[in-house]
């Protein structure tokens, strides 16, 4: 598309600057809405909605307890992350971790 602009008023270059800014403020949403059309399609070719695709599922945050201080019973370890002092401690004695499984 080639627009001769040394042929147009200044009153027709003026609007045409206004109608090429606002293209430009709405070229990202109408990309978005062709990127969400494109997704649901494809969703929709695998049986699927785009909603249940992305919804995900609920977990709990929390793990529960793998080994339990015998000493102190509040005192309790998922198995994940740093070793408690008190599991570091008898370790260190020669126990074994199986010995604290809950």
């Amino acid at each position: 598309m080639a627009i001769d602009l040394n042929s147009m008023s200044k009153q027709e270059l003026e609007a045409l600057l206004k109608d090429v800014q606002n293209a430009l403020k709405t070229l990202e949403s109408r990309k978005k809405a062709e990127a969400l059309a494109a997704a649901e399609k494809a969703a929709k070719e695998h049986g699927f909605s785009l909603d249940e695709i992305l919804r995900k599922e609920k977990t709990s945050g929390k793990r529960p307890p793998k080994y339990r201080n015998p000493e102190n019973p509040k005192q309790t370890w998922t198995g994940r992350g740093r070793k408690p002092d008190w599991l570091k401690a008898e370790l260190a004695k020669g126990r074994n971790p199986e010995e604290f499984a809950i």
